[in-house]
């Protein structure tokens, strides 16, 4: 699967539109993670746990997306974006989204 966030795939003819595909997750903040961002703030720094956090969750909805894609007949997903937004006190969704389509020259 061929991913991009541009509106197209330099060298490659687009042959079908499938449309929009999106993979999302709702992940909640860990006690753990809570204190150690809490401490983080009092001396500054890179909340590693939250950064950790934030990447499983890009993958995850990434994955979601790719699978939703793959259903489609696509082999790549142009015009990829991600946004993020609170659900609830503790925990936020990430979501991911493109557009499904099939290009010429990719098995």
């Amino acid at each position: 699967m061929i991913l991009t966030n541009i509106d197209s795939v330099p060298g490659k003819e687009i042959v079908e539109h499938y449309g929009l595909v999106s993979g999302s997750t709702v992940r909640a903040k860990h006690v753990g993670r809570d204190i150690m961002a809490s401490l983080k703030n009092i001396v500054g720094g890179e909340l590693k746990g939250y950064t950790e956090l934030l990447n499983d969750s890009r993958q995850e909805a990434m994955k979601r997306m790719i699978s939703q894609a793959e259903e489609l007949g696509a082999n790549a997903i142009i015009n990829i974006r991600f946004s993020t937004s609170s659900v609830a006190q503790g925990a936020a969704e990430l979501y991911a989204y493109g557009t499904a389509i099939k290009i010429t020259g990719v098995e």
